[in-house]
């Protein structure tokens, strides 16, 4: 059963059954996923994934968490807070339409402690949603805790990706509606100081 714990909404509603990837590896591209539902994991280094124009072919260490679902699910606020920017991200490989959330929080102070942080005001990137997105909410609309603020785009729309949603935290403020969802594996011990794990607010779904 999915780990949510007490603090937060899910952003997806997750299933008991889903399926969690591992990109380290070859992709088989003649398999499919046998689940409707999957999780993407952070930290992860995706060789080959990444060929768009781009990620220069430097970028492939991924600092978001996907979570794979069916076009048109809901995606919910999973906290209250507000809507920093949004608009879409059209480069082939990008987010396609996106939605940057602004909250002021405490958090867990790592992945599934109860020990919780000082209030830290920090910025949650939601990615590869439908069209229809950005006409639920509006930048500076204050959002609620289980407020539907998106759905899951398809391929056309969310930048050429199977349908799934970007979830990235920064704590640093975000520029053009838009944050490095991949980043060089030479810069990762500076990109995951900038972008927390986001099993901090999603739960521990791996």
């Amino acid at each position: 059963m999915p780990d949510y714990g007490s603090l937060f909404h899910p952003i997806v509603r997750l299933p008991e059954e889903y399926w969690v990837f591992d990109f380290t590896r070859p992709t088989n591209t003649e398999w499919q996923c046998p689940l409707n539902y999957q999780i993407g994991r952070y930290d992860e280094h995706r060789p080959g994934m990444y060929v768009t124009e781009l990620f220069s072919g430097e970028r492939d260490l991924h600092v978001g968490l996907d979570i794979g679902a069916p076009i048109g699910t809901e995606v919910f606020a999973f906290a209250d807070g507000e809507v920093y920017s949004m608009g879409i991200n059209p480069e082939a490989g990008s987010y396609g339409p996106t939605i940057i959330t602004q909250h002021e929080l405490r958090l867990p102070n790592a992945v599934g402690s109860s020990v919780l942080s000082e209030r830290v005001k920090f910025w949650v990137l939601h990615g590869h949603l439908s069209t229809e997105s950005l006409a639920m909410v509006e930048v500076g609309e204050s959002i609620i805790a289980g407020q539907v603020i998106a759905t899951i785009g398809n391929e056309q729309e969310n930048g050429g990706w199977p349908p799934h949603i970007h979830i990235q935290i920064s704590l640093e403020r975000p520029v053009d509606n838009d944050l490095p969802g991949v980043v060089k594996l030479c810069d990762r011990d500076d990109a995951l100081k900038k972008y927390p794990d986001p099993r901090l607010i999603v739960g521990q779904v791996y």
